[in-house]
């Protein structure tokens, strides 16, 4: 599967432009490729599909803000895109685009309300938000979750379609079946002619005459869904992954919403994410501090054993290459980060009184040695910033 374009790339507009101008961008895109202006040629028809993508994400400031953080895999939830997340231009067809976005075209083109091969405009289904708590082991490694969701779905009796059967249709006389009506409207540049969604059969073209006896009509129910979605290694708190077509169900066999699945992070006892990298706060005691030794440390895989050089000092930070979490775009591994800190005993005993101020007398214990960039709150500080 080729890679995707950068979305400002494919609008031909700046990261830093307005709304505005990002309309005007898809609107010329458009219109340039629309498929009546190109009938039969594909690839004019994949870069309008292309155009409408980038709209739908850099359109939404939610959508945006997470295209800006995480790329390609903020949107579809696997790097470079594809599969069950394959985001707007993967999973949508023509009728999604004219439905969605049918305003931005004006009068051109019949409006947009119709799709390349002349068909009405067709109902889509809200979106469904679900939250999903993923532990850091899950983040590091990937998950899959099977998710039951409370949903409108299609009825099963009349397929979705909200007719009693194939015959149960009559065209809309206010239409004529073309699915939008047009108007002829005066105005100071002359005389305007614009195009709208029919108000009778709502852009269907047809009228239903003998309605379901189970939904009445409308085509959806109360249900249920079990879905089953692959959540990809390296994803964070906040990120949002979408999963085409699993959302609520349309009115009269249309195109079903997303699913949007919201990712939240279960905190760890042990260990602290710094985006890519995590943190762990290692108490050793006086003695390891100065004789050295070794230690064990935890990671999001289990644990593992490190030595501790004599003399260490609080503050000090051992590096654990590769051992901490994978980059959602794919772009390698943090590291872990152990902060040593040193415990002191609060209270001692007699005997252990007594051998700490005979090594107070050796001249090594005198002596108040100054170590930079020890703190470790000043470490810590440059890490979380």
């Amino acid at each position: 599967m080729a890679e995707k374009r950068d979305y400002y790339e494919v609008l031909g507009v700046q990261k830093n432009a307005n709304a505005d101008e990002i309309k005007k961008a898809y609107r010329k895109a458009a219109i340039k490729y629309h498929p009546d202006k190109n009938p039969g040629d594909k690839e004019a028809e994949e870069k309008f599909k292309e155009a409408a993508e980038a709209y739908d994400v850099l359109s939404n400031p939610d959508k945006r803000a997470r295209y800006d953080q995480f790329g390609h895999a903020g949107m579809s939830g696997a790097a470079g895109g594809g599969g069950a997340y394959g985001g707007f231009g993967g999973g949508f067809s023509m009728e999604d685009i004219f439905s969605q976005f049918g305003d931005i075209f004006g009068g051109h083109f019949g409006g947009g309300f119709r799709s390349s091969g002349g068909g009405q405009r067709v109902n889509r289904g809200s979106d469904i938000r679900v939250k999903v708590r993923l532990n850091l082991s899950e983040i590091a490694n990937g998950v899959t979750k099977k998710l039951k969701i409370n949903k409108t779905v299609a009825c099963d009796q009349c397929g979705g379609t909200g007719a009693k059967d194939a015959n149960s249709y009559t065209t809309c006389q206010t239409c004529n079946g073309a699915g939008y009506v047009t108007r002829v409207e005066n105005t100071f540049f002359g005389r305007m002619q614009t195009q709208g969604v029919c108000p009778t059969c709502n852009g269907t073209g047809k009228v239903i005459s003998s309605p379901c006896d189970k939904c009445h009509g409308e085509g959806t129910l109360r249900g249920q869904e079990v879905v089953e979605i692959r959540i990809p290694a390296g994803v964070g708190e906040g990120m949002a992954l979408t999963v085409s077509g699993k959302g609520n169900a349309a009115r009269h066999g249309g195109v079903s919403g997303d699913l949007l699945v919201m990712i939240e992070e279960e905190p760890n006892e042990e260990l602290v994410r710094d985006g890519n990298d995590l943190i762990h706060n290692l108490n050793i005691t006086v003695t390891t501090a100065l004789l050295g030794g070794t230690v064990e440390v935890p990671t999001v895989d289990g644990r593992a054993k490190i030595k501790i050089a004599p003399g260490t000092h609080a503050g000090k930070v051992l590096r654990l290459g590769g051992k901490g979490l994978p980059d959602v775009n794919g772009y390698g591994r943090g590291d872990e980060l152990v902060v040593v800190d040193i415990t002191i005993p609060s209270k001692l005993n007699a005997e252990e009184k007594r051998l700490v101020e005979k090594l107070a007398e050796l001249p090594d214990f005198q002596r108040a040695e100054s170590v930079k960039n020890q703190n470790i709150f000043e470490r810590m500080k440059s890490f979380f910033r």
